[in-house]
């Protein structure tokens, strides 16, 4: 089994992300109470316990090398990273993928993203995607980074395809839905940036950051 990806902090001018902890779990319920109306297509915990839950849940997949999971907190009052931080949702890399024997996974996928209402819109989203996306072809030393959602969810696709990723198609009955009430499994579009891709999306980004 391969171990767990080492926890680490990354940080930018606008957000910083952190490993996430049960710590979090009272400024994530803040963030998220704030105005639910945009999480139709994303699994955000309403209430301490079910945030706890949440929490605790991504921490276990943590262990079993399944995700690294961060706390997003937006950053005020310093163009290097040292403001004032307030935690304002959550984002991972999941589903590591290795197709020989190394230390770190050739593919990765970003996903599990949410913002509260307040820093949705805002260059947090646009710098953390940043952030993430150099630390998986930068450090982890990744040949692909996948991004999917909901075929639905065009807000979510209009949003990746921003970043420049590239629609490689719909998986079929991929994963189930978070809109629990349905039981039918969810049918995801499937973008990707490759080591190729990359440079060309690192200078859209920061160009986007100004």
């Amino acid at each position: 089994m391969p171990a767990p990806l080492t926890p680490v902090t990354l940080v930018g001018r606008h957000v910083r992300l952190e490993p996430l902890s049960l710590d979090h779990v009272p400024d994530l319920v803040a963030a998220a109470s704030l105005d639910r109306s945009t999480y139709d297509w994303t699994n955000v915990p309403d209430g301490t316990d079910a945030m706890r839950h949440y929490v605790e849940g991504l921490l276990a997949d943590q262990a079993a090398a399944e995700v690294l999971p961060f706390a997003q907190c937006r950053i005020a009052g310093s163009d290097d990273g040292g403001g004032d931080v307030e935690v304002v949702g959550c984002t991972r890399l999941m589903e590591p993928r290795w197709w020989s024997d190394r230390a770190t996974p050739h593919e990765i996928e970003i996903g599990g993203t949410w913002l509260g209402a307040a820093a949705q819109r805002t260059a947090v989203n646009t710098e953390a995607k940043l952030l993430l996306l150099g630390y998986a072809f930068g450090e982890l030393d990744v040949w692909r980074v996948a991004i999917c959602t909901d075929d639905r969810n065009e807000q979510s696709r209009r949003a990746i395809e921003r970043l420049g990723a590239t629609f490689e198609g719909i998986l079929r009955n991929h994963r189930p839905r978070y809109d629990t009430t349905s039981p039918m499994p969810r049918q995801s579009a499937m973008y990707s940036i490759t080591v190729d891709d990359w440079p060309d999306v690192e200078r859209r980004l920061r160009d986007r950051l100004g």
